[in-house]
């Protein structure tokens, strides 16, 4: 193990402004932050890690990398901690300035995108749009430039879910059936209710209707998005937005139910502690949004960074990797991003007790790293 510089990048770009949004900054100029974890031995290869929302400068896995003696660069959205207003596109348009300046500002060669968790999804999305372009719109119709994205030389999925759309619908909970009347829950599907409508093990059926009420209800509030939206423009304008909550995102069987999905976690609990608590608490997941934000990263079906409908555009070299304990993203997620991956390339590792975060566990990120390590090494990419 190396120690490892630690260099502070801004990256400013201006984008045309369509519709006012106050995280594109002023006039449509767009200031990021990142930071290049840089090893002393000189390398052409750099790991680019973005996540959507988050800040990763301090997560394990690009530190322990970067202290491998790999390059990395952890790359902030125009979003950073803060997903109520964020539009994928535009993410993935930020992470297309982080490549290009990677290259022509930095001077690396090889680009490998890193997504973890979240950043999975993205790194996909992005990859797909560089060897695909077809998306000059976000699903709320307002124009975006993703043209001329430099492709990836390979791909690492961490800890990766398939998409943020796919992950909320498989938490949302559906025993609201009416938005605008949240704590009025179906008791025959309130996963939280005293006595519970059904104890674990679950039955499959019960499992299987539980789903296809989670999925209805992500319909109904991309339904309500969109007539809300087309009604409110015609009212107010083009630039017309609308804030909403969403109560009960946190609400997924398998935290309560380990034979679903199995793996290594603990029982009862969630990457954010006790579901019970969290499903509507105001850190869940999307909580807060804007119209545009939902049809943009929570819609089911109109959501274009699916994870899994990008993989088929990723012929790079893949790495998957998933955590054997990981509850956020579960096995099943690994398995999906792999099979969907066109990559002839491209392998499926298991870290045995790895948390999502390994969160106190030196000895597993370790073994994270050399998994990659040597991934990247047998290919030339170090």
């Amino acid at each position: 193990m190396s120690d490892f510089e630690r260099v502070p990048l801004h990256l400013v770009f201006r984008e045309e402004v369509t519709v006012r949004d106050t995280y594109g900054g002023i006039a449509g100029l767009v200031a990021l932050q990142g930071h290049l974890l840089k090893p002393p031995t000189p390398a052409r290869t750099l790991i680019v890690f973005m996540h959507p929302m988050g800040i990763m400068h301090y997560l394990p896995m690009p530190m322990g990398l970067a202290a491998a003696g790999l390059h990395c660069l952890t790359a902030v959205s125009r979003y950073p901690n803060n997903d109520s207003a964020l539009i994928m596109e535009k993410v993935a348009a930020d992470l297309a300035a982080w490549m290009r300046h990677a290259r022509t500002g930095l001077g690396y060669e090889k680009i490998v995108l890193a997504g973890w968790s979240g950043g999975g999804s993205l790194s996909l999305f992005v990859q797909s749009q560089a060897v695909r372009p077809r998306i000059g719109a976000t699903p709320a119709g307002d124009p975006v430039d993703l043209a001329d994205i430099p492709p990836a030389d390979a791909m690492l999925l961490l800890a990766a879910h398939v998409s943020r759309a796919a992950t909320l619908t498989e938490w949302l909970d559906p025993s609201i059936t009416d938005e605008a009347r949240p704590f009025d829950r179906a008791a025959e599907w309130n996963l939280y209710a005293d006595p519970p409508p059904a104890r674990p093990p679950y039955p499959a059926d019960w499992v299987a209707a539980f789903r296809a009420r989670q999925v209805a209800r992500n319909r109904r509030i991309t339904e309500w998005a969109q007539a809300t939206l087309e009604t409110i423009r015609q009212q107010d304008g083009p630039h017309a937005e609308r804030a909403f909550v969403v109560h009960g995102t946190m609400a997924d069987p398998r935290w309560l139910d380990p034979s679903i999905d199995p793996n290594d976690r603990v029982p009862g609990r969630c990457y954010l502690g006790d579901p019970r608590a969290i499903n509507d608490a105001p850190g869940g997941l999307a909580r807060f949004s804007t119209l545009r934000s939902w049809l943009s990263q929570w819609g089911l079906e109109t959501s274009q960074a699916d994870g899994v409908a990008c993989a088929a555009d990723c012929h790079v070299p893949t790495l998957v990797v998933s955590n054997s304990a990981d509850d956020a993203c579960t096995p099943s997620h690994a398995q999906r991003l792999f099979e969907a991956v066109a990559a002839p390339d491209k392998t499926l590792a298991t870290i045995p007790g790895a948390t999502h975060y390994y969160a106190f566990q030196p000895e597993k990120l370790a073994q994270a790293v050399g998994v990659v390590k040597a991934w990247l090494g047998e290919r030339g990419l170090l």
